[in-house]
């Protein structure tokens, strides 16, 4: 039997708004998928940390601080470091079209706006792990 597919969603910085963060986790875990909510003020090497000691199959980041273009390339880093390279690193938030292309660039996987429906981002998260994750 398949395992489900195991999500981490944090919230990184000082960040303080966690509303689309537990509306996402509840939705992912609607999908039946298990979901890890880290909670608020998260470093990357807490994000990280925690996704080794979890085993995850994605990370899910939700930013709307403004600070994307610092903590994605720090987390992304930091997984490389510990050998996640089959691990998902997604999120989303207030993040503009060309830093998402950007970041897409160095290994983040698709980012989010407000408002995407969140069957989307299930679907991408179960696709990308079926795709790259050996069950």
């Amino acid at each position: 039997m398949q395992r489900p597919v195991r999500v981490l969603v944090a919230k990184v910085g000082l960040d303080g708004h966690d509303r689309g963060a537990k509306v996402i986790a509840a939705s992912l875990r609607d999908a039946g998928m298990e979901v890890i909510y880290t909670g608020l003020r998260q470093t990357p090497e807490m994000v990280v940390n925690a996704a080794l000691q979890e085993d995850v199959d994605a990370i899910g980041i939700s930013i709307l601080s403004g600070a994307h273009n610092t903590v994605f390339p720090k987390i992304i880093q930091l997984m490389k470091d510990k050998g996640l390279d089959d691990v998902l690193l997604t999120g989303g938030g207030i993040i503009p079209p060309d830093d998402m292309k950007a970041l897409n660039d160095i290994g983040v996987g698709k980012l989010f706006p407000p408002g995407t429906p969140t069957a989307e981002i299930s679907e991408y998260i179960r696709e990308w792990v079926k795709t790259h994750r050996n069950y």
